[in-house]
């Protein structure tokens, strides 16, 4: 996949960021199925930062991979702040990572309900011996493709807040 340059941008100043801090870097994907890892591993010397991605686009693998409880997903649904938070602290004790970023959501085009619609997105940061950030983004029913790059650049974002550096 070709990321706009943009991202590249915003990636390589995660990274840099990340290694300036001695941190190591993990993400928990559902809605974006790897792309933000897919980012992050396109810059060169990502090596230092990047430790591990997790692509739980199933409930099954939110609770194998990554410890998020099913009781949990049954109660809240898979797209919800709980679960967001889970899988994000799943990455975090599933890794040697000192930050993780948890993305689930409703890309679309179909799935959505009047509760949950097309492009409702949670995304959850944890790092290490810090207070959870957690956003809730409801980019509409912009397409599939759409909704996974506005959440890409929201995570990433996301963990730039974080970190205190935006």
């Amino acid at each position: 996949m070709s990321f706009p340059p943009k991202f590249i941008h915003l990636a390589e100043l995660l990274l840099a960021e990340c290694n300036e801090r001695n941190l190591m870097v993990a993400t928990a994907e559902s809605c974006t199925g790897g792309l933000i890892a897919g980012l992050l591993t396109e810059i060169a010397g990502c090596s230092s930062v990047v430790d591990r991605g997790f692509v739980t686009y199933s409930n099954d693998a939110k609770r194998d991979l990554l410890g998020v409880p099913g009781d949990m997903i049954a109660d809240f649904g898979a797209v919800s702040e709980p679960v967001a938070r889970a899988m994000a602290e799943g990455a975090l004790n599933h890794s040697k990572a000192h930050i993780a970023v948890s993305v689930t959501g409703i890309a679309g085009p179909g799935g959505g309900t009047p509760m949950k619609p097309v492009g409702l997105v949670h995304i959850a940061c944890a790092y290490r011996n810090h207070n959870m950030i957690h956003e809730r983004r409801v980019f509409g029913d912009i397409g599939r493709a759409e909704v996974r790059m506005g959440t890409i650049e929201a995570a990433i974002n996301l963990m730039r807040r974080q970190l205190g550096t935006i």
